[in-house]
């Protein structure tokens, strides 16, 4: 038993950090750059930062909880117990706190789109409070495929 949790930890990294890099990096930026509707580009982001959260809910718990039985209460002393309760606070912060004001934003700014309308100062503010939690998460991730890589992260 103890192979199948160690190897669903390694592949609850990958997938959550893989996710981070791949939706950030690579789809959302191809979203904006290959479709001529702003908003619908910003609105298919969006729901693929959504399932992304979702995902790193799930594999970051599963993490804490294999570091935590794993380690006991040295668990305190582990930077990936740490790196990846950052990446969760900050996942939920993101999720539960950060996109709902988005969202009530753009339903806000309605018949107009929000860009087009006075709330566009406000939602580009949040816009870049949610961009910046979303980079220090992916670092976050990186650091911990790093730990991992140098042997020391379980």
């Amino acid at each position: 038993m103890r192979g199948l949790t160690s190897a669903l930890y390694s592949i609850a990294v990958a997938v959550w950090v893989g996710g981070l890099l791949a939706i950030g990096l690579i789809a959302a930026p191809v979203l904006f750059t290959q479709l001529a509707d702003r908003s619908v580009a910003g609105g298919l982001a969006g729901a693929m930062f959504s399932i992304t959260a979702w995902v790193g809910l799930v594999c970051g718990t599963y993490l804490i909880l294999f570091v935590l039985f794993a380690k006991g209460w040295r668990v305190f002393k582990s930077g990936v117990f740490w790196i990846v309760l950052l990446m969760l606070a900050l996942t939920a912060a993101g999720h539960f706190g950060v996109q709902p004001i988005l969202a009530q934003l753009q339903a806000d700014a309605l018949p107009r789109r929000v860009m087009e309308s006075a709330l566009r100062d406000r939602f580009t503010t949040w816009h870049g409070v949610s961009s910046a939690l979303y980079l220090v998460q992916t670092l976050l991730g990186i650091a911990l495929v790093i730990l991992q890589e140098r042997g020391r992260g379980r």
